[in-house]
């Protein structure tokens, strides 16, 4: 008889892969039953993820200029505002101005509705990017990737969510308590 490929569930999914830089996790299944006598070929058996592990196996928190900032359009802050205003713990944010030096020609692909934003990047322009509950860690009190400590004029990372091909490197200017920048050049920490 015609017997399939039957394969175990999934794994969990492992850590990632290093800390302190973008990479990815794993999970895993096997094979229960091998396909015979023309049964159907065995699916993958592994499946990655993208992923950030912002400290290191020892504890300690990596370096700000080694993380990619995760941005979205600022209009997500506000549904994410609603949500966590039932909760009334989260510390007050802030927002950090950047000069776009580079941005991917991805940026200007726009597959879905939820990437239109990042079709309004361009290299040159300023951008504000908002810090807020829950992206707001609250043992370092900062965002990853906001460029805190970082020295002036140097190259950080950015990339947008919902869109892997859209990435590129900021400058930031300043840190200010709220943002001002137009709509379409505010952004918001993930």
């Amino acid at each position: 008889p015609v017997v399939p490929c039957v394969v175990s569930q999934w794994s969990v999914w492992s850590g990632c892969a290093e800390p302190c830089k973008t990479t990815y996790r794993v999970r895993r299944r096997h094979v229960i039953q091998e396909p015979r006598n023309g049964g159907e070929a065995c699916p993958p058996l592994e499946e990655r993820a993208g992923c950030v592990e912002y400290w290191t196996q020892q504890g300690t928190e990596c370096k700000q200029s080694l993380i990619p900032a995760l941005i979205t359009t600022g209009g997500f802050g506000k549904a994410r505002k609603k949500r966590a205003a039932a909760d009334g713990n989260e510390r007050r944010g802030y927002c950090v101005e950047f000069q776009l030096v580079a941005i991917t020609p991805g940026c200007l692909r726009v597959h879905h509705s939820y990437t239109h934003w990042m079709q309004y990047l361009r290299e040159g322009h300023t951008v504000c990017v908002e810090c807020q509950h829950p992206a707001l860690d609250s043992r370092s009190l900062h965002c990853y990737g906001d460029g805190s400590g970082s020295k002036k004029n140097q190259l950080l990372h950015w990339q947008a969510v919902g869109n892997p091909q859209c990435k590129g490197t900021w400058k930031r200017i300043r840190q200010l308590d709220t943002c001002s920048c137009p709509s379409v050049h505010s952004f918001l920490f993930i």
